[in-house]
């Protein structure tokens, strides 16, 4: 067999949720353990660093607010990616992952939006300001509120994971808006420091902590999502364990 049909064969096995649970089983508390070491070195890293010269202490909630804005935004794209696998591919834990990321994906805005406003009280002298920035990330928040309400609202599976596909790829046209936001409008937030065609415009002294910040939240979320997609197999499979035992009951009656 061909690398490629061997990839493709090792994808098809994952659409058995048997075999997911088993792999998440083996992978998650690895993944823990590595997302453990990662804060610990990235909190070292982050107090162990001077302050700004301009901005002080408050520079410390860089190490959060970036890697909170940063899985915001990825969070959705996973969503979408999964969104496709729902209405292309019927991929059996496409929708899986997409309702078990969406809960992830408003933690991680949420906790954006409040970094970023208590940055922005002493760096701008306000809270909050309605610019371009802010206002398409609360948008996004507001976005992942709502596909969690329309989940629980439509009772059947199949139906409710055909609409959230089609409105997660509906609400991807917010994430480029978010990206490049602060190059398309005049905004307080500041352009981009990091991913730069010319290179960071961050000190390497900050750049450091905040790397090894970003890689941990990051494999903190894959590790609550296979968590997550994990819990929400098993309760589609004793919510279907119920409906069967309750078809039953009522052909006895």
């Amino acid at each position: 067999m061909s690398q490629p049909s061997l990839a493709i064969s090792k994808f098809s096995d994952l659409a058995n949720p048997t075999r997911f649970l088993a792999l998440a089983a083996r992978i998650i508390p690895w993944m823990a353990g590595i997302t453990a070491l990662c804060f610990a070195a990235g909190l070292y890293l982050s107090f162990a660093t001077e302050g700004d010269y301009q901005q002080g202490e408050t520079v410390r909630i860089m190490y959060i607010h970036v890697p909170a804005a940063w899985l915001s935004m990825m969070c959705y794209t996973i969503m979408s990616v999964s969104a496709i696998g729902t209405l292309v591919w019927r991929h059996p834990l496409a929708d899986v992952s997409a309702k078990a990321a969406a809960p992830l994906g408003a933690a991680f805005t949420l906790l954006a939006l409040i970094t970023g406003s208590l940055w922005g009280k002493p760096m701008w002298g306000t809270w909050w300001v309605w610019d371009a920035r802010l206002t398409s990330v609360f948008i996004l928040f507001l976005m992942y509120l709502g596909l969690i309400a329309l989940s629980r609202a439509i009772d059947d599976p199949s139906k409710a994971a055909r609409v959230s596909a089609v409105l997660i790829l509906v609400g991807f046209v917010n994430i480029p808006i978010i990206k490049f936001s602060v190059d398309w409008w005049n905004t307080l937030h500041q352009p981009a420091s990091v991913m730069r065609l010319d290179g960071p415009a961050i000190d390497p002294e900050f750049l450091r902590p905040l790397f090894v910040m970003a890689i941990a939240f990051t494999l903190l979320f894959f590790t609550l999502h296979i968590m997550a997609m994990r819990n929400e197999i098993w309760r589609r499979r004793i919510a279907a364990q119920r409906r069967l035992a309750a078809r039953m009951a009522s052909r006895e009656e």
